[in-house]
This record gives structure tokens, C-alpha cells and sequence, in this order.
């Protein structure tokens, strides 16, 4: 069961990966633009501080046999610290860099409060409930941020704005962690990834519906790399 569990985790990691890279069309327009247009970086902060309080959950002085979390949401981090590093690049506006800054301040900050609530007022028997429920708020609204797409799809009714395999994605990605939750059991994994599952399923049935009766417009390539699809959720 272990060994299963296991694999199950490294396809997680895999696909988790998959969509940690999903905004690099964007990245990659900024960077052949030399400016951050109207791209915002408010879903990259949000995932920087999801990656962090996982990996303080993937710890062994909180959960332990949770090296797979801890690995993924790593290298999470590194990769969303790299986008933000290019956004600061690019932006023309210095209080776009400021703000950054200054969000990353404060998620240091908060992550410092967690890290010395969950360590000098929680014995470790009780530690993981603390973080857990914290990496939950963050992991459901990591899942549930592309709401916002689907409100444009339902009123364009076209999926123009809706990339099909980063929907596809998301949805394997709710699935596997909501496995690897189950084999041995880990009730805050399987909360967030099972609501991400849902969500994810949802997504597609709406793309579904829109591909085949609603408006099939396909304008420009690079269109749907505008599409700030912030559910880089890793577990």
C-alpha cells in the first residue's frame, strides 16, 4: 500500500508540475513584449503563499510521510518566485514593484506567525489540524479562482477564455491527490482535492457545453495565454 501510495504521489508531483509551468505563455509574452500589459500578479502571490504553508506541512515536525508534498510545493516556489522575478523585470510601473515587494513582505511575515503559533502552541500530536486547515483555505481558493472564467464563458458563451487541457489538468491533478489522500487517510489533502476534483469536473462540463452549442471562436493564438488561470494548486 505504501509503494501504491508512492507512485501515486510521483504522478501527482508530475501533473502538479504540468500546471505550475501552465503560465509560461504569459511569461513568455511579457518577456517578448518587455512589459507586463494589463497581466496582474496577484494569482502568482496567492500561489507562493499556498506553496509555503504545504511545504511546512510536508515537514516531519508537523505530518509525518509527506515527503511528496514537501518536494512539489518546493519546487512551486521556485518556479512562482521565477515569474514574479520576470514580472518585476518587466513592469513598467514602479508601484507594480512595490507592490509585489511589499505582498511578499507580508506573506513572510505571516508565514513567521504560523510557523512559531503552530510550533510553540500546538503539540505535535495536534500540529498537522492547525496547518491543515490553513493549507485548505488557500488550496480551495487556488481551485475555485478560475470562477471568475467561467462567469465570462456563461456570458460570452464561448470557451475562448478557457483553456481545455489546463481545464483537463486540473481535474487529474484534484483526482490523484484525492487517491493519494485515501490510501492513507490525510483528511486535509483530501478536502481541498476532492473539492478541486469537483470543481475541475465542472470546468470541463462547462467547456463541454460551450464548445459544442455556444460561440467557436478562435481568434488569436496567443488569446488564452491572457487567461490568468490561477489554480496552480499543487496538492
Amino acid at each position: 500500500m505504501g509503494t501504491f501510495r508512492y507512485v501515486v504521489g510521483i504522478i501527482g508531483n508530475i501533473i502538479s508540475f504540468g500546471l505550475f509551468l501552465s503560465p509560461l505563455p504569459t511569461f513568455y509574452r511579457i518577456h517578448k513584449k518587455k512589459a507586463v500589459e494589463e497581466f496582474q500578479p496577484y494569482p502568482y502571490l496567492c500561489t507562493v503563499l499556498n506553496c509555503v504553508f504545504w511545504m511546512f506541512y510536508g515537514l516531519p515536525i508537523v505530518r509525518k510521510d509527506n515527503i511528496l508534498v514537501l518536494t512539489i510545493n518546493t519546487i512551486g516556489l521556485v518556479i512562482e518566485l521565477i515569474y514574479l522575478t520576470i514580472f518585476v523585470i518587466y513592469a513598467n510601473d514602479r508601484k507594480k514593484r512595490v507592490l509585489v515587494g511589499l505582498f511578499l513582505l507580508g506573506e513572510a511575515v505571516l508565514t513567521v506567525i504560523v510557523v512559531v503559533i503552530a510550533m510553540l502552541a500546538f503539540e505535535f500530536k495536534n500540529r498537522d489540524i492547525f496547518v491543515g486547515v490553513i493549507c485548505d483555505v488557500f488550496n480551495i481558493i487556488m481551485y475555485a479562482s478560475p470562477l471568475a472564467v467561467w462567469r465570462k464563458v456563461i456570458k460570452t458563451k464561448s470557451v475562448e477564455y478557457m483553456p481545455f487541457w489546463l481545464s483537463v489538468a486540473s481535474l487529474a491533478n484534484g483526482c490523484c491527490w484525492t487517491l493519494y489522500a485515501l490510501i492513507q487517510l490525510d483528511v486535509f489533502i483530501l478536502i481541498s482535492n476532492g473539492l478541486g476534483a469537483v470543481f475541475g469536473l465542472m470546468q470541463l462540463i462547462l467547456y463541454s457545453y460551450y464548445y459544442f452549442l455556444g460561440k467557436r471562436d478562435t481568434k488569436e493564438d496567443g488569446k488564452q495565454s491572457e487567461l490568468q488561470l490561477s489554480n496552480q494548486s499543487s496538492v
